[in-house]
Formats: C-alpha cells, sequence, structure tokens
C-alpha cells in the first residue's frame, strides 16, 4: 500500500495498535480457551445464548461420530440441518417458478440497437473500403471478421457510456436498495470460504477482520463462518485444521466458525458448496461466498443480509469487488484499470441487466432456499472439457434462479467488497485456461428450452468473449493474406469463371484511414469515460497534481495493455483449440503471493509468442516495411513477451506504484489494512507452532 495523501489521517496506525494489541492478550493468556462446538441455532436459541456462551450440544457433549465424507475433526462442525438440492433439468420447466419481476426492456433496446446501428454503419464503411473496385473472396472474409470484432468492442463501450451516465451525474445504478447497517440482520447469514490449497493464515485473518466488524456493529451473532476445504495434501489439511481450530478458539466468542475438509472434492467448486448446503443449508436463510484472496467488510455483510430480508424475490445480489492489494506490475496495472474504468463498466451492466443480472462466483449473498431448489447442476452428457460437471458454475447457477423467477441483482455502489488478483502473468494464463473452458462449455446450455432471454445472453456473451480472441487472431492472419495480395504476392484466381487473370484487391486508402480512427474512437472510449469519473474524483477530492497523474496513469497503461492484448489473443486462441480438441484444463492451486519468475522460464513460457513475432516481423519487411508501423503493437507484444512477463511479475518501484495508485492504495480501507496484519499475526502464529495452535478437541 502507498503511504497516505500529506494532511490525511493514517488509518493503519489505530490498526496497528490494535494488532499489538490481540498480541499481547495472546501471550498473556498463553493456551486460548477451547469452548465446546456449538450446534446450529434457531433466531431464539441465539438470542437465549448471546451472552457469548455455547449452546449445549443436544447430545449432552458427546463428540459426534466421524463421517465419512469428511477428513477433518468432526467437531468442528454444528449439527445438520439437511436441505435438498436436485439437480436442474434444462430440458424441463423448474419444479417452482416465481413470478418474474417486472422487465425494463429500454435500456437493453437501447443498448442492442446502437450497436447494431454501429455495427451495421462499420460494416458499410468497410466494404466500401474493400469493394473500391471489386470484393475479392478473401476481402469478403476479412470483411466478416473485422465486423464481428467491432460490434463485440461497440456492445461494450456502448454498456460503458451507459454506467457513465448515472455515475457522473452522481446517481447509483444499483438494481436494489440495500438498508443501512444500524441495525442486526433479523435472520442467520452463513460466511462460507471455499478453499483448495490456500494459506490458511491469509484466510485467518480475513475472517478475523471481518468478524471483527461484525461484532462492533452488533450484529456477530447472526452470522457463522464455514471454512469448506477440497485441499487434498494430508500435510497442508493438516496445517489448515490446526489454524482454523486455533482461530475457531480464539473468536468463540464473537462468532461461531466451523471446519469441513471433503474426502473428496467432486464437482470441485460448486460440489463443495452443494455439500454444505444439503448438510447445513437449512439452518441459514443465506449465505455469502468469499473467494480465498476477497474480502467484505462488515458493514457490507450487514446490508446485504438485510436487503435480503427486505425483498423476498432477491435469489442473489452480487457486489462489485475492488482490486486491492497488488505489488507486482502487472497487479498494479490491473488494479489500476479495473478500480478506474470499472465502475462505468459495472453500472452499465447494473443499467440493463435490472434484476437479470450475473453472478461471479463470491463476494455475494444468496437466498439458500432459491439456490437448493433451483440451482442444482446437472452433469452435462459426454466427456470434458465440453462434458462433465460444469465449470464456470456461477453463471448457470444465476442462469437458473433466473429460470426460476427469482432477482439476480448487482449493487455495484456498495464500497465494502474488495479481492485479490494474480501476481504474474502466467498464472492470469493458467487461471483464464480453465475460464475459458468453462464458458466455451456453456455453448451446450445456452439453447436448453425454459431460459430467459437474458441467460442466454450471459451465456452467449461469456463463451464469445473467448471466441473473439480467436476472431481478432483470423482477422490478423486474413489481412495479413490481404496485404500480400495488395503487393502482387499472392493472387486470388478465378473469382470470375470468364477471368483468366488474377484480380488483385484494391482498397481506397482515404477511407480506411477514417474507419480506423472511427473504429479507434470507439475502442477507447471506455478507458476516456473512466479517465473522466476519476477526474471528477481528484477535483472532489481537492488533490493537488492529481489530474495531472491520472492522465499519465491512463496513457501509462494503455501502452502496458496493447503490448499484453496480443499476448492474451495468442494464449486465448490456443486454449480454444485445444479446448475443441478435447483438452482438460484440470484444477490447479492458484499462485497467489509469490512475485517474480525467472527470466529463462519466461523465454520458455513464451517461445510460440516469439516465433509468431519474429515471422509477422520478416513478413513484413519482405513485403512492405510500412506496414510495420501498423502492426507493431502487436509484433512488439509478441516480440518482447518474455521481457514483458518478466518485468510485470515484478514488484514495481517505488514510481510506478505512486502513478498507478488507486483509491485504496491512498486511503487503505480499515477492513483491508485489518486483514493483513491479522495474516501476518497468524502466519506468525502458524510458522511457530505453540500450544494454542493445537488442533480442537
Amino acid at each position: 500500500m502507498s503511504e497516505p495523501m500529506p494532511g490525511h489521517a493514517d488509518p493503519r496506525q489505530a490498526a496497528d495498535a490494535q494488532a499489538n494489541s490481540t498480541s499481547q492478550d495472546i501471550a498473556q493468556s498463553g493456551t486460548l480457551g477451547d469452548p465446546q462446538p456449538r450446534p446450529a441455532q434457531s433466531v431464539g436459541e441465539r438470542a437465549a445464548t448471546s451472552d457469548g456462551g455455547d449452546a449445549p450440544a443436544k447430545d449432552g457433549g458427546a463428540a459426534p461420530a466421524k463421517d465419512s465424507r469428511d477428513l477433518s475433526d468432526p467437531s468442528l462442525l454444528p449439527a445438520e440441518a439437511q436441505l435438498a438440492m436436485p439437480a436442474q433439468d434444462f430440458n424441463a420447466a423448474p419444479t417452482s417458478r416465481r413470478k418474474p419481476g417486472r422487465v425494463t426492456w429500454v435500456p437493453r433496446s437501447a443498448l442492442f440497437g446502437g450497436t447494431a446501428l454501429l455495427t451495421c454503419a462499420f460494416g458499410y464503411e468497410l466494404w466500401s473500403v474493400l469493394a473500391f473496385v471489386r470484393m475479392t473472396p478473401i476481402q469478403f472474409v476479412f470483411w466478416i471478421l473485422a465486423t464481428l470484432s467491432f460490434g463485440w468492442i461497440a456492445l461494450g463501450t456502448l454498456s460503458a457510456a451507459m454506467g457513465f451516465l448515472p455515475l457522473f451525474a452522481g446517481e447509483r445504478a444499483d438494481t436494489i436498495a440495500l438498508p443501512d447497517a444500524s441495525a442486526p440482520p433479523a435472520t442467520r447469514t452463513a460466511l462460507l470460504f471455499p478453499v483448495y490449497n490456500e494459506d490458511p493464515a491469509n484466510i485467518a485473518g480475513a475472517i478475523d477482520a471481518i468478524t471483527e466488524e461484525l461484532e462492533q456493529l452488533g450484529a456477530a451473532r447472526m452470522f457463522d463462518v464455514f471454512v469448506l476445504s477440497d485441499t487434498r495434501d494430508a500435510k497442508s489439511g493438516a496445517k489448515e485444521e490446526a489454524v482454523y481450530g486455533a482461530l475457531r478458539r480464539a473468536i468463540a466468542s464473537r462468532i461461531a466458525l466451523y471446519y469441513r475438509r471433503r474426502r473428496l472434492n467432486t464437482e470441485r467448486k460448486s460440489g463443495n458448496i452443494k455439500d454444505w448446503v444439503e448438510r447445513f443449508g437449512a439452518a441459514y436463510p443465506h449465505f455469502v461466498i468469499l473467494d480465498a484472496d476477497s474480502v467484505m467488510s462488515g458493514r457490507a455483510l450487514v446490508r446485504l443480509a438485510r436487503g435480503m430480508e427486505s425483498d423476498p424475490a432477491a435469489g442473489l445480489i452480487q457486489t462489485v469487488p475492488r482490486l486491492v492489494g497488488g505489488t507486482t506490475v502487472l497487479q498494479r496495472l490491473v488494479q489500476f484499470a479495473c478500480n478506474t474504468y470499472g465502475p462505468s463498466v459495472a453500472s452499465g451492466l447494473a443499467v440493463w441487466h435490472r434484476d437479470r443480472g450475473n453472478y461471479w462466483g463470491h463476494n455475494a449473498i444468496i437466498r439458500t432456499k432459491a439456490f437448493a431448489t433451483a440451482a442444482g447442476l446437472p452433469s452435462l452428457p459426454g466427456a470434458a472439457p465440453f462434458g462433465g460437471h460444469i465449470l464456470s458454475h456461477d453463471f448457470v447457477e444465476a442462469v437458473l434462479l433466473q429460470r426460476a423467477g427469482w432477482g439476480v441483482h448487482m449493487v455495484p455502489s456498495e464500497p465494502g467488497s474488495w479481492e485479490g488478483l494474480p501476481p504474474a502473468l502466467v498464472e492470469f494464463v493458467v487461471r483464464d485456461r480453465r475460464w475459458a473452458q468453462g464458458n466455451i462449455q456453456h455453448l451446450a446450455i445456452v439453447t436448453a428450452p425454459g431460459l430467459t432471454p437474458m441467460g442466454r445472453v450471459h451465456l452467449a456473451m461469456g463463451a464469445f468473449s473467448y471466441v473473439v480472441s480467436g476472431v481478432w487472431a483470423a482477422s490478423l492472419a486474413v489481412g495479413t493474406v490481404l496485404v500480400l495480395q495488395g503487393q502482387q504476392l499472392i493472387p486470388s484466381y478465378f473469382q470470375d469463371s470468364k477471368t483468366l487473370f488474377p484480380v488483385w484487391p484494391v482498397i481506397d486508402p482515404g477511407a480506411a484511414l477514417r474507419l480506423f480512427m472511427a473504429t479507434m474512437a470507439v475502442v477507447l472510449l471506455p478507458k476516456f469515460l473512466g479517465l473522466l469519473l476519476e477526474l471528477q474524483n481528484v477535483y472532489a477530492r481537492s488533490e493537488r497534481g492529481g489530474s495531472l497523474r491520472t492522465i499519465v496513469a491512463v496513457l501509462t497503461e494503455t501502452i502496458y495493455s496493447m503490448l499484453i492484448a496480443p499476448i492474451l489473443m495468442v494464449t486465448q486462441t490456443s486454449a480454444l483449440i485445444q479446448i475443441f480438441l478435447g483438452h482438460d484444463a484440470g484444477w490447479k492451486p492458484q499462485n497467489r503471493g509469490e512475485a517474480g519468475i525467472p527470466l529463462a522460464q519466461a523465454v520458455r513460457f513464451h517461445q510460440r509468442h516469439v516465433l509468431l513475432g519474429l515471422a509477422l516481423i520478416a513478413l513484413c519487411w519482405w513485403t512492405t516495411p510500412e506496414l510495420a508501423i501498423w502492426m507493431s503493437p502487436v509484433i512488439a507484444g509478441l516480440l518482447f513477451s518474455p521481457l514483458i512477463n518478466w518485468h510485470t511479475s515484478r514488484r514495481a518501484g517505488w514510481l510506478l506504484s505512486w502513478l498507478l495508485a488507486t483509491r485504496e492504495d491512498r486511503e487503505p480501507p480499515q477492513t483491508v489494512t485489518r486483514t493483513e496484519q491479522l495474516s501476518k499475526l497468524w502466519a506468525s502464529r502458524a510458522a511457530n507452532g505453540g500450544p494454542d495452535m493445537r488442533p480442537a478437541v
């Protein structure tokens, strides 16, 4: 985190003092207390034990029997409250269907109508450019590919513009009004942390910080925490159990914490959540899912829970996490881009999604009954990567909730939601490969009967977001062939059966330049809108020099993104080929903390990128050197991809960190700083061991 601006109070000082106080309490107490595990309580039972004591177990305190489904200590779990979660049939109507809310077609019609108009205008102008004399077959292929790519860009740009308008006017685009956090919720909510070979100290720090805030709000007794582990390694599992057991004892007077490690990680994360719903879901009207690198403020959690209570038709409320905690160059770049351009993009989605929104898998609250009755995932016929269990489950779960008539909402203005991000490009590519397979898998579902129109839109857009990389790569390849034809190196024979001579493609250079400038305006408009919003914030903060810093930061991020884009184009196109050839992405643990990769590893990872860059520059030199100028961002990104990966994986220097600093970097949220402090404390305790790290019994 960067240092606070002069004249601003440093919120970390108070948090440091609190962390020191916690450390002293632990040191003085020696061995922390070990209360008996609490069974699931009703609201009345929780009120009866509101003094912080534990309710007696129903069997008089006897240790629960070992469950064959778990590898962890059964005493770390509450009594089961089972709830059926049947798998849904995509070809049949849902068994329970609520009356859908009012449909708002105006913003959707404006978005898709405007996109169609822009795309038609682009296609018309490009046709005029290419068919200046006569359209050749290869030019027609290029016209199709380029028009598809532009249509996708225009859709995103218009969506961001729709989100920019309310934000610039000082309004909110939330699809549901959340009550304030002045009173605790009346119903119980479970906080779920599904983990898979993650550092338990980081998650313990997040839980500790979150529950501190809930206690300060007087709402902790209406929440329980579940750590749901799918960790495979026995040694890592033992470490998890020790850390979470110690955390359970440390926060027992504040909140109930439970831990379970599955014996079989069937259906990965979605199966992990399903197991919790079926075994414990009946005790909790709502649950919140947090990832291993995400955190939410106590205030946001209380508001979400009260929001579910205030709207019985709401099935899910998705927050928009802001990225925090980045230290590498890549993390700083992505943080700045998402936190600067992201607000208008997220608000735009909320404007036209309304209560038919999407779900991103975490930092969202879900109505348990709705999820259990409507969102059970079936296995798709066939083998992976198209068949088997559903990888990108979150999109599909949102679609199933919509199908059953439940509202799926987004609250982009809620400030208390954050998450981290991978430290290097290698980790981004590995994660993106898994996401690509999951989204392409949705093509098998998008035509299923009974889905809402917005559900089909979400699934189709998720799939096309990866297909478009292949479209872009194909358009570059076809465009290169056009250049060769223009240099009369590759003829396009026999366009007309009566013609015995080659037909050389001819274009209108003046019209081509005008079309290029108009296309760049559409491409860069979301960045410009994000810049305007950030300049508005700088003006509101009266930040000296902030406007110049923001403009330079946007230019810097744009240059980096232009160099990284062709790398991702190749990796995503390669992923598409692998998927359609039947190669499964698997499920590997994520590297969230290690910064920096060796240059030799980067060179090996990017061999194909470098070879492709060398081929392009040789082709440009052989045909026309002027082409290299137009292709320079693509060529440079591919040719220097090992250096780009190596450089962006290293810790950012002070100048780049200052330049790309976000609002959270300049004024770190208390929840985030407290999470970092407590994570370090739990890491130290885990490393040192001691009597208070023993497993609970």
